[in-house]
């Protein structure tokens, strides 16, 4: 009785383990990479960022801007020198702000958000922020361009920046805590 009910348990399961097997083996052809793939995605990249470094200095080309870049592409423009401590790893800083798109449309600012406050070196904010916070010393005024690779890239921040976008901060370093 109990080799019937083997025998019958196997001819009942045995069709499912065999397509259950068979589909879990890769197929060579899902596995195998065109082999310019690589190329030919790094290639899309350098084009997408050639496109929006292009977007960038027309920007700045408009507004008659004198900016220098950074050696990650922040564009960047202190207008006002103040004369307090640089800001280095540790400190949180403290910021009055605006950021826009590239469109000019202001989506965040200090005088409705209110100060943005956050730990230097130690993330949470854009790559490109935290860069040109390290520039600043208390007192500090100035225009930073973060493209999207330093800002909120691929992803956006779920609220009112979206994919891909280039950010245009307007900065003044209040202090440093």
């Amino acid at each position: 009785m109990m080799i019937n009910m083997f025998k019958i348990s196997m001819v009942i399961l045995l069709p499912f383990l065999l397509f259950a097997c068979h589909q879990s083996q890769p197929r060579e052809s899902l596995n195998q990479e065109p082999a310019n793939l690589k190329e030919e995605l790094i290639e899309a990249n350098k084009g997408t960022v050639k496109t929006e470094d292009q977007h960038i200095e027309d920007f700045i080309n408009r507004r008659g801007w004198k900016m220098q870049t950074s050696g990650t592409g922040l564009r960047y423009m202190i207008t006002t020198r103040g004369n307090g401590k640089k800001a280095v790893n540790g400190d949180i800083a403290v910021l009055e702000y605006k950021t826009r798109l590239i469109t000019g449309e202001v989506i965040y600012s200090s005088d409705t958000d209110g100060l943005k406050e956050f730990e230097v070196g130690h993330g949470g904010v854009e790559a490109g922020l935290e860069e040109a916070v390290c520039m600043m010393q208390i007192g500090d005024k100035g225009y930073f361009i973060l493209p999207s690779y330093i800002a909120w890239g691929l992803s956006g921040d779920g609220q009112l920046i979206p994919p891909r976008s280039t950010l245009i901060y307007e900065l003044k370093l209040i202090d440093l805590k």
